[in-house]
């Protein structure tokens, strides 16, 4: 990719526009040359149709070909004044992520009065506004919905919480609401599969499997469950606890709660247990403000049970 972007490029780029803008003003110019004698000529191109269909060769109208040298005179100016010819930025020095840049302030300094109504209060008394609860929907459509989807449901498959539950991986208080949006959360299984003397290799793993599903009453075979507990027991507890309910200081999941993030089927755990699981919400602080996030925060509290604490 370097090689594209060396000086030789720019100016191979500068001079393919210019040379082309100009030749199609040196075309006009002899065009009008060859037919300065006469508005109109008798000469034709030599083609011939249906034995008397002739080809005329006569000039463009006047003010046609004016119209013409016209669109050659505004590309040479809107190249001298706009970021067209390779990095030449321009006489005015515009560019679209300034032009972008412009109108996202001047949008921001519009709606701050009205942010900064709703950062004053709660994220109760947020959620429970109408006009707030709208604001924190475009919102949430705008920069959430890749993940968790459009209803907030999140995506099994992909590890994307569910947000409309009663199951928080971090904690569902407003201010840990706030924390998770404003600076992102990083969890993250260890892996077990190259560490057999950890779970006993894919027996070990297929006995703890059986008996973390044991723990939400899920269907399991008793006598691996039993086995898998004292390896549970032994390396597990350390995050989940010694009664599998985890730790949301940790973001450590709660085993108990039949609230699954990549599903509950033995499949399925075995391999998390053996290849770990590592998942990742982007900090938005910087990107969106205080402001959004707030409206952001109550929003989602609200998606739950009309903002029922879960």
């Amino acid at each position: 990719m370097s090689d594209f972007v060396n000086e030789f490029w720019n100016w191979y780029v500068i001079l393919i526009v210019l040379v082309s803008v100009v030749a199609c003003g040196v075309f006009l110019w002899f065009q009008s040359i060859h037919h300065s004698s006469s508005e109109q000529t008798t000469d034709t191109t030599g083609h011939v149709w249906d034995e008397t269909l002739q080809e005329y060769n006569n000039p463009l109208p006047r003010w046609w070909m004016w119209l013409f040298y016209l669109t050659v005179f505004f590309a040479l100016a809107y190249v001298s004044l706009y970021p067209a010819l390779g990095r030449f930025p321009g006489i005015w020095g515009w560019t679209s992520t300034g032009a972008h840049k412009m109108e996202v302030e001047k949008a921001e300094a519009q709606l701050k009065p009205l942010f900064d109504k709703y950062l004053k209060l709660d994220l109760a008394s947020v959620a429970a506004d109408k006009e707030a609860m709208e604001m924190g929907g475009r919102l949430f459509q705008t920069y959430c919905i890749q993940c968790h989807g459009a209803t907030g449901q999140g995506s099994r498959d992909k590890g994307f919480p569910n947000l409309t539950d009663k199951d928080w991986q971090w904690g569902g208080a407003p201010e840990q609401i706030v924390e998770t949006i404003s600076n992102g959360r990083t969890g993250m299984m260890p892996p077990y599969g190259g560490n057999p003397d950890a779970v006993g290799g894919e027996a070990g793993a297929k006995e703890l499997a059986n008996y973390v599903r044991s723990l939400s009453g899920l269907k399991h075979d008793a006598d691996l469950a039993t086995k898998g507990e004292t390896r549970f027991k032994a390396v597990c507890f350390a995050c989940h606890g010694m009664d599998g309910k985890g730790q949301q200081a940790l973001g450590a999941p709660n085993l108990t709660d039949k609230t699954w993030l990549y599903g509950s089927s033995e499949a399925k755990i075995i391999e998390t247990i053996t290849a770990g699981r590592t998942n990742q919400m982007p900090a938005w602080k910087e990107f969106l403000g205080e402001g959004k996030v707030h409206l952001l925060a109550a929003y989602v509290f609200n998606l739950s049970s009309g903002g029922e604490k879960r």
